[in-house]
């Protein structure tokens, strides 16, 4: 594996004045479920609501003048989405972004707001994929990958080195694992400035790929989506396999109601809103309450773009 250790100073460096450091919080209370001294990495508090502006920005600000110029091109439904649209106009370049068409109204709002363009179809990943090359092919732009893109990966990756920076001797860093990007991200953070401080992902057991990836050696796939972390639902990329097969120590999987109860107390305890997804890691530490007993534990909260309307509680 590649020394990522100057690249990933240089990311946090790059994209500093287009995003937020996000504040990082405790609990009393939600120390004593654990039985760990827990802290808490607000990225539901950060641009567009969650992590993945720091990976979009700094894809965006790794492109050339001229790559920039003609834009940049994704296909989400939600967070990435919005992500690459906000990024884009704080840059100054086009964002063209491709929907599925039963994306929730409330996101695409989102984008348009941040002027990115939609481009709806079928929600299929091969037709998300194929109108994004179309995009790419039509107008050049260039293809911001949500997970599985190492500049990406960087970004994201920013969040706990911040983490690391505020609270140098933890013990262990928990993050959410959906499409691979913020735990490989995380992962060589935890390496390169963690101090012997270990990276762990949480992960639903309906969507356990990753769990069964680093068993076989080889990306899973999941049969079913069927989890309420829906940030979670995708898989494994190769870019970021192998950082995560070097980099993380361990998957933890959870239960729907471990997610559920764990948004919950976060709500109810801290006074935050944090999304379904964003209660993974919380879930892992509750569950694996022998394993952090005394630790100091950081867990990078993803997000707070959350369905008012539809909350699991």
């Amino acid at each position: 594996m590649k020394d990522y250790k100057q690249q990933l100073m240089e990311c946090h460096e790059r994209i500093a004045p287009y995003v937020h450091r996000t504040p990082v919080m405790t609990s009393r209370l939600l120390d004593q479920q654990a039985g760990a001294q827990l802290f808490f990495k607000c990225e539901n508090f950060q641009r567009m609501g969650a992590f993945k502006m720091r990976g979009a920005t700094n894809a965006i600000l790794s492109l050339s003048e001229s790559d920039r110029a003609k834009g940049v091109v994704t296909h989400s439904s939600g967070n990435m989405a919005q992500a690459v649209s906000l990024a884009a106009q704080s840059v100054g370049v086009p964002a063209f972004i491709v929907m599925p068409e039963n994306a929730p109204q409330v996101k695409k709002d989102a984008v348009r707001d941040y002027g990115g363009q939609i481009f709806e179809v079928e929600s299929t990943i091969q037709a998300r994929k194929a109108k994004a090359a179309e995009i790419a092919n039509n107008t050049g732009a260039s293809f911001v990958h949500p997970s599985n893109q190492i500049e990406v990966i960087l970004g994201q990756g920013t969040a706990g080195l911040e983490l690391i920076q505020d609270q140098p001797n933890l013990d262990f860093l928990l993050t959410p694992i959906g499409g691979g990007g913020l735990v490989a991200g995380c992962g060589l953070a935890a390496r390169y400035f963690g101090n012997g401080c270990k990276c762990i992902g949480g992960e639903p057991m309906a969507c356990d790929d990753a769990f069964r990836s680093l068993a076989s050696g080889k990306i899973e796939s999941n049969a079913s989506t069927a989890t309420v972390a829906d940030g979670l639902r995708t898989v494994l990329g190769d870019v970021n396999f192998p950082i995560i097969q070097e980099c993380v120590e361990q998957i933890i999987r959870v239960e729907e109601e471990e997610i559920v109860e764990s948004m919950r107390l976060v709500w109810e305890r801290m006074k935050i809103i944090i999304e379904p997804s964003c209660a993974v890691p919380f879930a892992a530490a509750r569950r694996e309450r022998d394993s952090f007993s005394g630790k100091k534990v950081g867990i990078v909260l993803s997000g707070g773009n959350v369905d008012l309307g539809n909350l699991p509680f």
